[in-house]
């Protein structure tokens, strides 16, 4: 029968002991790690959220102790009273590995079923059985140190922007859709059948109606939902620290973010980051990295040699050329020591992002590879020369339309560095990506869509090619990057109402659907709308890389996997028709509940950022 703890009022967590206490009668609460027993003498690791302390019972203790100490077992939930003493062998993989507690009094307040899977670091158990069991999972020291960093972060952040003037102000949970981008989740109303509310996707045009409120700094940790499709660094609920600010340009923004990453690296990583942080613009972004959110951890650049193969006789360079598409490549320091095994599983790896083959190089007296002979020596050298490479590289070449080449060798880069263990560990390189396009084509469509959102406001200087030349226009928005990883975006905003109409027209909205959509906002920007802009950041992401996690799930308390489905709880779930019938809802057919599908294979992360 489970005992209480009335007269047993914990004194200390675990890791707070230490020599200093000797002889001292304290109270120790936590959960059995492991139990020893070596007739006549048990020994009890107790563990807490702060770190394990060794119970020792012996024949001197009472019979009682003794008689309940041989039968404590593994997640059993244990208050103990003793006297700290030194340990006659020390441990120094504990942190308290020079005392122990000699137990006088210990209770069971709560037994354990045999846990599913062994509460330790690095647990070897399947992703989804820990996700199951996510009470369990989260007991281990290692999930507790990533929370812990998370409360810390967080705390940080809010200190930060505290001192640096802005409120924090909460935003509504049920809003209406504005269905751009992601779905949205609805939420059904019961007082207006057939209507629907939306979780917000973000706060944005709430924070925009703060600063024509006048609040001129305003910041929120702010819950966030998307019904998108899910990977490693992406969940339909996750947490933005969402902030906004008036009278402000591009510089100011980013100056006073600069500060606040810098300042969140001294007080949690105890890393000293470098002001100002490097800065690429979108075009110099996609020319050397193939990607708006470079690694610069590790060099191997991406190199245009397509004025060095012209008139090539390698007929995938004459074509790509032709058709006023472009040959570039990357240099894998040290890699002419691959394999051609290890070459084709990367020519692959490329043909998912549509890059029809890998042209290769080995830098080497004489030089191989699959083009060696198709290029003469005074070309080869002047390859080798522009690539930066020494003896014993390799070149890798793809040749294609630009957008293509681009992206096949910016994944490409970062896939061979993974491989090649090339990566610096320990190395944390924040870059701002800035102006980048207002608008993309979207070919689907047949017209242009806002690459950020449509309140964001274009460069100034190229407002007027808004009529003429539309896709070359650049927004005055900028991504923060950290190890090529977007960790926030934003932009300054539209307050001019002209401006903001024309952004509507060539979004393909007439006045009428921009009001139906955003009439609100539309509506209040006629009364006085002051110049502002922000950023959000994505704190699961900022949580993920320093604590060096491979998924978000690993540093959310309660995540859902790929299908968007809780394990634990079995959410989404069927519901009462009495419920249904209150929202006026039926169903047309009748789903699976999730406690009918089996446990999906989740053990392998996905890495894409």
């Amino acid at each position: 029968m489970a005992e209480n703890m009335q007269g047993m009022k914990r004194t200390a967590y675990c890791t707070e002991i230490d020599q200093s206490r000797l002889d001292q009668e304290m109270v120790l609460c936590g959960w059995c790690h492991r139990q020893r027993d070596l007739g006549g003498l048990v020994f009890i690791t107790l563990r807490d959220r702060s770190g394990e302390m060794q119970l020792m019972v012996d024949d001197s203790c009472p019979e009682a102790v003794q008689e309940k100490a041989a039968k404590v077992r593994s997640e059993d939930v244990l208050a103990v009273r003793g006297i700290l003493q030194k340990r006659s062998s020390a441990n120094p993989s504990m942190k308290t590995g020079t005392v122990e507690l000699k137990v006088s009094e210990l209770r069971v307040l709560s037994r354990s079923k045999t846990p599913p899977f062994y509460i330790d670091e690095d647990v070897k158990a399947n992703e989804a059985l820990r996700l199951k069991y996510r009470y369990l999972d989260l007991r281990r020291p290692d999930m507790q140190n990533k929370m812990f960093l998370r409360h810390k972060i967080t705390k940080v952040t809010r200190d930060y922007f505290d001192q640096a003037g802005f409120y924090e102000l909460e935003t509504p949970m049920l809003t209406r859709s504005t269905p751009e981008g992601a779905r949205d989740y609805l939420v059904p109303s019961r007082v207006f059948p057939g209507r629907f509310f939306a979780l917000p996707q973000s706060p944005q045009l709430f924070k925009q109606l703060l600063m024509l409120a006048g609040y001129d700094r305003y910041m929120q940790i702010v819950r966030c939902f998307r019904d998108e499709d899910l990977r490693a660094d992406r969940q339909p609920e996750f947490t933005q620290i969402d902030l906004e600010m008036s009278f402000v340009g591009v510089e100011d923004v980013l100056a006073v973010n600069e500060r606040y990453i810098s300042h969140l690296m001294q007080e949690v990583m105890q890393i000293q980051v470098q002001l100002p942080l490097p800065r690429l613009t979108y075009a110099e972004a996609m020319r050397r990295f193939g990607s708006d959110k470079p690694d610069t951890r590790f060099g191997m650049e991406i190199v245009d040699i397509s004025d060095l193969v012209a008139g090539s006789p390698f007929r995938p360079f004459a074509g790509a050329l032709e058709n006023k598409g472009s040959v570039q490549m990357i240099c894998v320091p040290g890699g002419a020591d691959m394999s051609r095994r290890d070459i084709d599983s990367l020519t692959e790896y490329i043909k998912t992002y549509r890059a029809k083959g890998l042209a290769w190089i080995a830098v080497e007296n004489p030089l191989r590879g699959s083009v060696a002979k198709f290029i003469d020596e005074t070309a080869a050298q002047r390859i080798i020369s522009r690539a930066g490479a020494k003896q014993g590289d390799l070149l890798l070449i793809v040749a294609d339309a630009d957008t293509i080449v681009r992206e096949s060798l910016g994944q490409l880069r970062c896939e061979a560095a993974r491989r090649r263990n090339l990566i610096p560990e320990g190395l944390f390189n924040f870059v701002w990506v800035t102006e980048f396009p207002l608008l993309e084509y979207d070919e689907e469509a047949g017209r242009y869509a806002a690459m950020h959102h449509p309140f964001t406001s274009p460069m100034e200087e190229d407002v007027a090619l808004l009529e003429s030349d539309p896709g070359s226009v650049r927004a005055r928005a900028y991504d923060l990057v950290l190890n090529g990883t977007e960790l926030g975006g934003g932009s300054i905003r539209i307050h001019d109402q002209d401006l903001q109409k024309k952004m509507f027209a060539l979004l393909g909205f007439t006045e009428e659907q921009a009001w139906a959509r955003f009439g609100f906002l539309l509506e209040a920007f006629q009364y006085g709308v002051p110049p502002h802009g922000g950023i959000a950041y994505g704190l699961d992401r900022i949580v993920m890389l320093l604590t060096g996690s491979d998924s978000i799930r690993d540093v959310i308390a309660f995540p859902k996997v790929q299908t968007s489905t809780c394990l634990m709880t079995q959410a989404p779930n069927l519901v009462d028709e009495k419920q249904l019938a209150e929202l006026g809802l039926s169903l047309t057919e009748l789903a699976d509940t999730v406690s009918d599908l089996p446990l999906p294979d989740i053990s392998d992360n996905e890495n894409e950022a």
